[in-house]
């Protein structure tokens, strides 16, 4: 049998893309617009046990597990001789040694908040890698084992959630205004904030620029990680068959899912990692501001 070229192949597949469609459109229908189904529910926190325990909390919990278990399992275990996961390891310390902490701070400081900026590192990267993986925490649409009601799996993650990467944010800007007080002093560090050579008036309206841009660090690097890594589970979900269920259509979910497999793999390839390598570095470059002489 003669073998097919890539160009038959590739009209074989769209030709059974659409045939697909077709059939499913043929035997479903269109139900109308879903007023029921709100993709903003997807996100919504139920409490699960006392003291705010929900599904946040638990993708928290098991990143800073991850964050923890592999480091310390991988420290315990290096030899002279690497297998391919140490190697791995040793190539992201690198990275965050050189490429996030050493490229933005002096040696002293560098060598003194490395394991600072690499665990954010580390924790973002799991938190956001973590929301890719299907578990079992959808409790909206419940799957029915007899008289038990099981969560139903489905992506989350914890960083879609503006009070986690705020939370984040928050704890850098406190932590670089101390360390910048602390080694200049609380006066010279404020001083730092305008420019040397700025005299009289202007200095005046300079500084109170400088104080609405510290204030603003924490909505950008906040919001930043926040809304990629929201619409990035948005475009999932709508293209794996939110959109099908919204407007009634189950075959237009046949028509989007490669979209959906396209959005998921540009997400885990790229997104989460660099949204995690963006925050770790603004956190080295304001560390290293702060004790600057001058801003």
């Amino acid at each position: 049998m003669r073998s097919l070229s890539r160009k038959q192949i590739l009209l074989l597949a769209a030709a059974v893309w659409l045939g697909g469609a077709v059939l499913i459109y043929a035997a479903t229908g269109s139900s109308g617009k879903n007023e029921e189904f709100q993709p903003t529910g997807e996100f919504k926190l139920e409490e699960w046990l006392p003291l705010g325990f929900n599904r946040a909390v638990l993708y928290l919990l098991l990143a800073a597990l991850l964050t923890i278990v592999t480091m310390v399992y991988i420290a315990k275990r290096m030899a002279d001789r690497p297998n391919r996961v140490q190697t791995a390891v040793e190539t992201v310390f690198v990275f965050m040694r050189d490429q996030i902490a050493g490229a933005n701070l002096d040696r002293d400081m560098a060598r003194k908040w490395f394991p600072f900026v690499g665990a954010l590192f580390l924790f973002i990267w799991f938190n956001n890698m973590l929301g890719y993986i299907p578990l079992p925490v959808n409790d909206h649409e419940p799957i029915s084992i007899g008289s038990l009601e099981l969560p139903s799996f489905a992506i989350y993650a914890a960083t879609a959630n503006i009070s986690i990467p705020l939370a984040l944010s928050l704890m850098v800007w406190i932590t670089y205004h101390i360390v910048g007080i602390r080694r200049q002093g609380l006066g010279k560090y404020f001083a730092s904030w305008v420019p040397a050579g700025v005299e009289g008036f202007a200095r005046g309206p300079i500084f109170l620029i400088e104080v609405i841009s510290h204030f603003v660090r924490t909505i950008s690097l906040s919001v930043r990680l926040f809304a990629n890594i929201l619409a990035g589970h948005l475009l999932i979900l709508f293209m794996a068959g939110g959109l099908g269920v919204i407007l009634g259509v189950a075959a237009l979910g046949w028509f989007t899912l490669p979209a959906a497999v396209l959005f998921f793999l540009f997400e885990v390839g790229l997104v989460a990692t660099l949204q995690a390598f963006i925050f770790a570095t603004l956190t080295a470059i304001y560390l290293g501001g702060a004790v600057a002489a001058e801003h």
